[in-house]
């Protein structure tokens, strides 16, 4: 019988507190790499209005900002992955954690938009890293019956990084408020906060340790002079082949739905409830913190909407099997998009988001489960990181999509009212690459209840 199913209770039940001390190293790594995320798309706009000379428009370089920050991601991912399985997940996963933190860290520093960008882009790098890093750790390193639970776990955790940068930045938007610090430094103090996350790289170095079975693994790889992480292996043998390609078919459904679409709800909520202040007759001068506030609690609404939307999905997978778990998520990411997108107005309608990002992180948790029992060990962080990451590129590519259907939606619109209504619209239109997804399912196999693929 496959130990995977051979006993029954909490995914937790089995662990060791070593087993513990993986997960928790691994989940924090992805939980800070999610902080720093969301306090870019958080601070995103108030930088470039910060760094920006007049005459140039803030939300277009912001989209190419996101993108590039994006690109590097991909790229990073495929280094590291690559790196995960030549030389270690824990000694990479280190380097990944420092990078991500120290750029950001720089990022509030620059003093335009191109060393902005630049940092930005090897924060990516270092962002691009960790999912697979950590992924495969915890895949190796924990016992079979808990990995579907943990992975799904820690991707679930994720939203807590997610809500710890939407409170970060409604205490920021307090400060500019009651004029404590100036608007131009908000975002300055966010990015200076997701440096903090370098400190774990400290215990990271000093007691986590190669899962043995990656280690008996590589040994018995070199002295038979098999590859690991080898792209030429993971595309030269029919059995990774397909996994790869269509795997990474069905991350792009999902990360351009996320990243082209789902995070840029600030680019909407922001102008509704901009709106909503003015008709309130509220101050000139509390307008901004009083937006940036509310940015924060939809940011923080979004996401505890997506800890539900990935435990869900955690529970479903495991239940009815992985394909079937997808095929909803896929259809329900899409309705609650396009309904978002489409039907909120208003403070009144801040659910909404936590829907939205249910459904649309809810695919996050099952590509955390699915990804890693695709591949074999020599090559699971290198086929995880590149299902998860080399979407980004497309995904990169996405979001100037959305800006540019943005604005061929707003030709002509000459009132705030108008180019709400065609960001609405554009993204609705890029809503469709959800379906995208549902035919990636058709070329990949069930894992459900199968041993972890080995050569």
């Amino acid at each position: 019988m496959n130990s995977a199913n051979s006993s029954s209770g909490p995914w937790w039940r089995d662990l060791t507190p070593y087993h513990w001390f993986i997960f928790s190293m691994a989940s924090l790594a992805w939980l800070f790499d999610c902080l720093d995320q969301q306090l870019f798309i958080l601070a995103r706009n108030f930088a470039m209005e910060s760094l920006l000379p007049p005459g140039m428009n803030p939300g277009t370089y912001g989209t190419y900002a996101t993108a590039i920050f994006v690109a590097g991601w991909a790229t990073g991912g495929l280094i590291f992955g690559a790196m995960g399985d030549r030389i270690g997940r824990a000694k990479t996963l280190t380097l990944t954690v420092l990078m991500y933190s120290v750029f950001t860290g720089l990022s509030a520093l620059s003093k335009g938009w191109v060393d902005f960008a630049i940092y930005r882009f090897i924060t990516g790098l270092g962002v691009g890293g960790v999912f697979g890093l950590a992924v495969a750790l915890i895949a190796d390193g924990l016992p079979d019956r808990s990995r579907p639970g943990a992975l799904g776990t820690l991707q679930a955790l994720s939203a807590v990084g997610n809500i710890t940068a939407g409170l970060i930045s409604m205490w920021v938007g307090g400060l500019v408020a009651t004029k404590a610090i100036q608007p131009d430094w908000s975002w300055k103090i966010m990015f200076l906060i997701g440096a903090l996350p370098a400190f774990l790289c400290v215990f990271l170095q000093m007691r986590l340790k190669e899962p043995e079975k990656w280690v008996k693994a590589r040994e018995a790889g070199r002295v038979a002079g098999v590859k690991f992480g080898s792209y030429a292996s993971l595309f030269g043998d029919a059995r990774w082949r397909g996994p790869a390609i269509f795997g990474m078919i069905l991350s792009v459904a999902g990360v351009i739905g996320l990243w082209g679409i789902g995070f840029f709800a600030p680019e909407l909520v922001g102008p509704v409830i901009e709106r909503s202040l003015r008709e309130q007759n509220l101050p000139v001068a509390e307008i901004a913190g009083a937006k940036a506030r509310w940015i924060g609690i939809n940011s923080i609404v979004q996401n505890l909407g997506a800890f539900v939307g990935m435990l869900a999905m955690t529970k479903l997978a495991q239940r009815i099997g992985r394909k079937p778990a997808f095929a909803i998520a896929f259809v329900l990411a899409l309705v609650a998009t396009v309904g978002f997108f489409q039907l909120f107005n208003g403070k009144g309608d801040i659910w909404m988001s936590a829907v939205m990002g249910g459904c649309q992180l809810a695919l996050f948790a099952g590509f955390a489960i699915y990804l890693p029992e695709l591949f074999p060990i020599r090559l699971r962080s290198t086929g995880t990181s590149f299902c998860y990451n080399v979407g980004r590129f497309v995904a990169a590519f996405g979001i100037l999509q959305t800006a540019s259907i943005k604005a061929w939606a707003s030709a002509g619109a000459t009132t705030p009212e108008a180019k709400i209504d065609a960001f609405r619209n554009a993204a609705t239109y890029m809503s469709v690459i959800f379906l995208l997804g549902l035919v990636a399912l058709f070329f990949l196999p069930e894992t459900k209840g199968r041993p972890l693929p080995e050569d």
